[in-house]
């Protein structure tokens, strides 16, 4: 188990009989910023072999669609020695994404190749986006950033229509446990017009030991220079809702970040998630936001970067209130 932990990427359920998941995001978006994708595929095992099975959860953002695709739990195929999955004919690694899937009438088919894959810094005491909380066995939901920003070459011929990601971006992370928080905010883009910054923000209600808090992982990644602002690195989080969109303000010693999303409600899609081995409605997804960030260095009064980022994903599930200040 020392492995997965030093490489969150893997998969860590080998010896997971049941109440278990795991899943991989991969979202994927043109160079135009017109057709954006997220692929996920996962395993889940509940109380027993009949409620467990591996599935692909495929979302649309453009269209707003959404469909869940479901297999046996022998259909999963892994390798732990570097990161690869397969599911039935599909193939999911840090440098291809191949898919062959049929459904609901619908056939999605094609290889993309990734390249220039940017990945969260961590170090042996803090491996992964999520740092030493990886060493702690008995968390309800673990998260890793596997690839924060990444280019794409190749095609997917989706229902007859061929869409060329060439140009385009993507993003990978992954979650594992047993259920998924009872709440969270999630935003990410890596489509700014500068194509060397890559942001992502997770904040949760995360139980710990007697109690619970509020945990973040934010990284901003410009031109090579790595920005964090997470629980581990003592920064500090006040949050704002309006109606479907949140301000949330980051500070860290000299650094503060602000970051707005703007989004459409009827983009959002109801997604499934995982709840002590079952897969039920959980999420709501959109693919098609935007994100405005302002990165300031407050004792030097100097704007550090300011832009927006186009097919932003912004998820949310829960009981929003948690976060409210």
């Amino acid at each position: 188990m020392f492995k997965e932990i030093r490489n969150p990427d893997l998969y860590h359920g080998k010896n997971k009989k049941k109440f278990f998941f795991e899943g991989w995001y991969y979202k994927v978006c043109d160079k135009f910023n017109d057709r954006v994708f997220a692929f996920i595929p996962g395993i889940v095992k509940g109380k027993d072999k009949k409620s467990s099975h591996s599935f692909i959860q495929v979302l649309d953002g453009k269209n707003s669609n959404y469909n869940y695709i479901k297999y046996s739990e022998n259909y999963f195929k892994y390798n732990n020695k570097v990161f690869q999955i397969n599911i039935d004919k599909n193939y999911f690694s840090l440098d291809k994404l191949n898919l062959d899937l049929k459904f609901n009438n619908k056939t999605i088919k094609g290889n993309l190749k990734l390249k220039n894959i940017k990945k969260w810094p961590d170090t042996f005491i803090n491996p992964g986006s999520m740092g030493f909380y990886n060493y702690f066995w008995f968390m309800e939901c673990y998260s890793q950033v596997c690839a924060q920003n990444g280019e794409i070459e190749g095609a997917l011929n989706i229902d007859n229509e061929m869409i060329d990601f060439t140009g385009g971006k993507v993003y990978i992370e992954k979650n594992w446990g047993h259920s998924f928080p009872k709440s969270w905010i999630w935003i990410q883009s890596n489509s700014f017009d500068n194509k060397n910054i890559a942001f992502t923000c997770s904040v949760g209600k995360v139980p710990f030991l007697f109690g619970s808090f509020s945990g973040f992982l934010v990284g901003l990644n410009i031109d090579d220079v790595f920005y964090s602002f997470t629980t581990i690195n003592k920064s500090k989080m006040k949050i704002k809702e309006y109606e479907n969109d949140v301000e949330i303000i980051f500070k860290r010693k000299n650094l503060l970040l602000k970051v707005k999303t703007k989004s459409r409600k009827e983009k959002f899609i109801s997604c499934m998630g995982p709840k002590r081995g079952n897969m039920i409605p959980l999420v709501k997804e959109n693919l098609k936001g935007e994100v405005i960030l302002e990165l300031k260095d407050i004792k030097k009064s100097k704007v550090i970067y300011k832009g927006i980022g186009k097919s932003t994903g912004i998820e949310y599930g829960g009981d929003q209130l948690y976060f409210r200040v």
